[in-house]
């Protein structure tokens, strides 16, 4: 069979392709705008089951081209192509993924559900980390209790060797962080969906492995789950993990409003205050893994009863760059975890229709999937007052 990564020059869609390769046995297909350099990882495959098409994502006639004949399509390309790429999709009659990252997006996806099931395929958006492997985990506890209390994930991707004043570089895409700070993230409280400030709530966990690192609310984590849970579990939140102070500093520069995009008047010239902020910090914020490898910190944790007794189910992950194949911590637990979805995909092992992961992936074999890529998660089951 033949798979097809768009986007598949960049990180997160070479770690799919690779993943791909290295873990099955179907041919894989690279379309993205500039195809002529490849990380040195894919460079072996390339003339035997890699090949690559130059293609534009605004082309819709050049992506129906590339996606014709494909069993499965995994996009990696920015979240506001999503929508367009899984119809394209739909229509040329091949399962679809994605890396996603907007619920609203997401929500419209759904909308193609029942022409996808008419058709015979899969949509699953938001099938990277966070969201993705998060809420994997998160459905994989709630289907164990009887009842449940409260889900907490929390993740993030960080330098191993934190630099100020930030103690932070970019791991995939710093307009997307900036997203994440500035937009209103949904919880549930008593059930009920709200909505929360960004980088609010401030908490300090301790990471084994890491040490001390600060939790707050950002966007999309949660993917639909708030909403397929809304009156059935009281609370629900994800939060992004950092070195400590990261939020108070990044908190004010917001709050500044040099993370706005309405264009200010500049000695005569109009620009947008997040332009400049990206053109001046994110130079310095952009490392070279060799030298500044990365990590990728997550932990779900669902509470509530078990026969009768008060049961905390936690995964607890900690991943790092891979220095013998130069692929980042983030590239491998959100390459590979798109990879997975798109060969459950393939495999038939998704039903027809548009489900978002916790919905469509089961949890064990999700895990053990990761595993064989040697992506380790850690299950605890502790009494809630033991947890620490």
């Amino acid at each position: 069979m033949r798979m097809l990564v768009l986007g598949g020059a960049g990180k997160q869609g070479s770690a799919c392709a690779y993943d791909l390769l290295a873990n099955t046995d179907h041919d894989v297909v690279i379309a993205d705008l500039a195809v002529d350099v490849l990380p040195g990882f894919l460079q072996p495959y390339l003339g035997g089951r890699l090949t690559t098409v130059q293609v534009d994502a605004s082309d819709g006639q050049a992506i129906r081209n590339a996606m014709a004949g494909a069993a499965a399509v995994m996009s990696a390309f920015p979240y506001y192509h999503n929508l367009e790429m899984a119809g394209a999709a739909v229509e040329q009659g091949a399962h679809f993924c994605d890396l996603g990252g907007n619920t609203d997006i997401v929500l419209q996806q759904k909308e193609l559900h029942e022409r996808a099931r008419q058709l015979g395929v899969s949509v699953v958006p938001d099938c990277g980390l966070a969201p993705g492997m998060v809420n994997i985990l998160a459905e994989h506890g709630i289907r164990q209790l009887d009842t449940v209390r409260s889900v907490r994930i929390k993740v993030g991707g960080l330098p191993q060797h934190p630099e100020p004043p930030l103690n932070y570089q970019i791991v995939y895409s710093l307009e997307g962080v900036l997203d994440y700070y500035t937009t209103l993230s949904w919880v549930l409280r008593d059930g009920r969906p709200l909505q929360v400030t960004a980088l609010s709530e401030l908490e300090d966990i301790d990471f084994p492995g890491v040490g001390t690192l600060e939790a707050f609310h950002t966007a999309g984590g949660l993917s639909t789950m708030f909403r397929r849970y809304e009156g059935k579990i009281p609370s629900m939140e994800y939060k992004t993990l950092r070195y400590p102070g990261h939020a108070r500093i990044m908190e004010a520069i917001r709050d500044l409003g040099m993370l706005g995009q309405e264009p200010v008047e500049v000695q005569g010239s109009s620009v947008r205050p997040r332009d400049v902020f990206i053109s001046v910090a994110g130079p310095l914020l952009k490392k070279d893994p060799r030298t500044s490898p990365d990590l990728v910190a997550l932990r779900v944790e669902v509470e509530g009863e078990k026969d009768g007794d008060d049961l905390l189910l936690r995964w607890d992950l900690l991943d790092r760059y891979d220095p013998t194949t130069g692929i980042t911590a983030m590239m491998r637990t959100t390459g590979y975890s798109l990879a997975i979805t798109g060969a459950l995909q393939a495999a038939g092992q998704v039903q027809p229709g548009v489900w978002t992961p916790d919905e469509a992936i089961p949890g064990a074999a999700y895990i053990d999937a990761l595993a064989g890529r040697n992506v380790i998660i850690y299950e605890q089951r502790l009494a809630p007052a033991a947890a620490g």
